[in-house]
């Protein structure tokens, strides 16, 4: 592997506030979006992703506002997601300072909004987020979900993968439900399974909690990992992250 890993602090963004809890469950207040960005930045994170949980109406000025404040003070990779919808959010949303946009569930309701997209902003502005959950009524043994896990769709998560690579995706944020916030260790199987189909970037996310957990993710096939509460805890830095992954002979920024 030549090319460096990187690792990426991701922000669930609800009313302006970062909130954290387990498996979409039971959020709770983890701080301001705008600090913990500056302060994952100073420590070295390659990028850093916002998820507006929320994503009503109402939030999304909001949103926009944290965007920006945060383009502002941190000046590497910014990715957005949550509530984009059509072409229109993401020229608004890169106009306040965003790199890239995530899109997940307006997606999956109309798979042309991915090609749109990539049409207009280029691939490298895309990032496919996954919320993906073991079914054994899928072929590949996961299913695509929305609404935080709550609800599982008709789509089988390789299979749809597959799909919006071809339209146009230029990442995908592939995050296991299953583990998400348990702090159990990343789903290495999903990994693995997400890599073989996969001509993109793939993110791994969720599940860490010790650094022990990273650099098998990596060997798994993960181009970067991305982790939430054990960074917004203090129970591990980004520099923790990085060290474990240099010690294992992972090459990192």
């Amino acid at each position: 592997m030549s090319v460096a890993v990187r690792v990426i602090p991701c922000l669930d963004v609800a009313a302006g506030r970062v909130v954290k809890g387990v498996n979409f469950l039971n959020l709770r207040d983890a701080g301001d979006p705008v600090e913990l960005a500056r302060k994952y930045y100073e420590q070295g994170a390659d990028e850093v992703t916002f998820l507006d949980v929320t994503a009503t109406v109402d939030e999304r000025a909001t949103m926009y506002d944290v965007v920006q404040a945060t383009a502002e003070q941190v000046f590497i990779p910014l990715t957005v997601g949550g509530g984009v919808r059509t072409t229109e959010d993401v020229s608004r949303l890169q106009g306040h300072g965003a790199d890239k946009v995530g899109v997940n569930s307006a997606a999956i309701a109309r798979p042309e909004l991915l090609s749109e997209i990539a049409d207009r902003f280029g691939s490298q502005a895309l990032v496919l987020s996954l919320d993906l959950k073991r079914s054994e009524r899928m072929p590949s043994g996961f299913v695509v979900t929305t609404h935080g896990g709550r609800t599982e769709t008709d789509r089988d998560g390789i299979a749809w993968a597959r799909e919006a690579i071809e339209r146009g995706a230029g990442e995908l944020l592939v995050n296991s439900i299953d583990a998400d916030g348990t702090k159990n260790g990343f789903d290495l199987e999903l990994i693995a399974a997400m890599r073989e189909v996969s001509s993109v970037p793939v993110i791994a996310s969720g599940g860490a909690g010790r650094v022990e957990h990273f650099p098998p993710a990596i060997s798994a096939g993960a181009d970067a990992v991305l982790a939430a509460s054990v960074f917004h805890s203090g129970q591990l830095t980004i520099g923790d992250v990085k060290r474990e992954l240099r010690d294992e002979g992972i090459p990192v920024r």
